[in-house]
């Protein structure tokens, strides 16, 4: 893949570019980078033009030094389709990316056309999701860096029981990627996300692309529940529960994820 540095208001970001084609901009979770979706490049770069983003703060971008707001960060997408010279791009986000994605469609219509919203919430951050994160960037920058104990506080947050018992690769490439985290910058980004997350079911309904929202049956940050109230607050969305799966599905199982990406994109 092509790697290239673009100008964001949110500092210099890192994406890597492959394919050709309608573009797909791949945003991840909260202390990942793009490589979270690399099994996804490898699928769609034959029919479409793939970007994955290491966000803000996170592996090779700037890092952060201060807080942003969500409709900061959708204006971000949009600096990076600017940097690409793309008029407009399909956006399929998991967690933090996945909230971003849903306040991109709703901020700028004219720059996406479809959207998979996977692992993430429309609500606030409730007091005890506050309390703990709180604690974890406390205890981080104590320790100067997610390492264990805290490690496995972020894995069970990360993965289920189905992946702890038969994905080993996959907890240890999370593992790594968590470990290697510049806990400085992206302390700012979990501040901005958890505990200065907005309410975004009111502005969600505005929404008129079609959107996908995706579940993990045993994600334990968000539940199906929280999830689903997410999807209703979208005009026409499309919801689906992943059996077997939690907060990382495109890590965890990669073919099922593929293959509902496929389906989503290419439906009427």
């Amino acid at each position: 893949m092509d790697s290239r540095i673009v100008d964001t208001r949110l500092g210099r970001v890192r994406v890597r570019t492959s394919g050709s084609g309608e573009t797909i901009v791949f945003w991840p979770s909260l202390l990942m980078t793009g490589d979270m979706w690399s099994a996804q490049a490898s699928h769609f770069a034959d029919r479409y033009h793939v970007v994955l983003v290491d966000p803000p703060g996170h592996g090779e971008s700037e890092p952060l030094r201060g807080h942003f707001t969500f409709d900061e960060c959708a204006w971000c997408i949009s600096d990076l389709l600017d940097g690409l010279d793309v008029q407009w791009a399909h956006v399929v986000g998991n967690s933090w990316g996945g909230m971003i994605g849903a306040t991109f469609a709703a901020r700028h219509p004219a720059r996406i056309g479809r959207a998979v919203l996977m692992n993430c919430t429309a609500s606030a951050a409730n007091r005890w999701q506050k309390v703990e994160y709180g604690a974890l960037l406390r205890a981080a920058r104590l320790m100067g860096g997610i390492k264990p104990p805290l490690t496995r506080s972020v894995l069970k947050a990360f993965l289920g029981p189905t992946t702890f018992a038969t994905r080993p690769g996959v907890v240890d490439a999370v593992t790594a990627a968590v470990q290697s985290v510049d806990v400085r910058s992206s302390s700012w980004a979990v501040r901005s996300v958890v505990p200065r997350r907005p309410d975004q079911r009111e502005l969600l309904a505005s929404i008129r692309t079609p959107v996908l929202v995706v579940a993990g049956a045993e994600d334990a940050t968000f539940s199906n529940a929280e999830t689903k109230a997410m999807a209703d607050a979208i005009p026409g969305s499309s919801f689906v529960v992943l059996d077997g799966v939690a907060h990382l599905a495109a890590l965890e199982n990669p073919g099922l994820v593929d293959s509902i990406v496929d389906d989503f994109l290419a439906s009427s």
